[in-house]
């Protein structure tokens, strides 16, 4: 599939951040159909254009829709041995969802979540 039929289909509500003419970054998140629940697929920040605030723009107007769809909580994922992302959810307010089947740092993780041996650390966040 290629990134522009992928933006295409998540067009509402996926977002591209360019600073000097390139991409800086971009949030690919949807609201799900069958569960209702608002859920960011995958956010990517270049490395040369990280701790400028573009990350939080891009969650931000992801939120933005979330709360224009009457909707007030957002779920995402991320891997366990991700320190890096568990931070940076944890720092846009997102809650670790407890109750996963083991704890690896602090985190309660999913074991096989995304199939055999695909653990994951599943988040949660109330928008106000």
């Amino acid at each position: 599939m290629s990134t522009s039929l992928l933006f295409d289909h998540f067009k509402n509500t996926s977002f591209i951040a360019k600073k000097d003419g390139k991409i800086a970054g971009f949030l690919i998140g949807f609201l799900s159909q069958t569960s209702g629940r608002p859920y960011i697929h995958f956010v990517r920040v270049h490395p040369d254009y990280r701790k400028q605030g573009i990350g939080k723009q891009l969650y931000n107007e992801f939120f933005h829709i979330v709360k224009k769809n009457g909707r007030n909580i957002v779920r995402c994922v991320t891997l366990p041995v991700n320190k890096v992302s568990i931070a940076i959810h944890k720092k846009m307010g997102f809650e670790i969802e407890k109750n996963g089947d083991t704890e690896m740092d602090g985190a309660s993780v999913y074991a096989d979540y995304d199939g055999p041996n695909q653990d994951r650390v599943l988040f949660v966040k109330k928008l106000i």
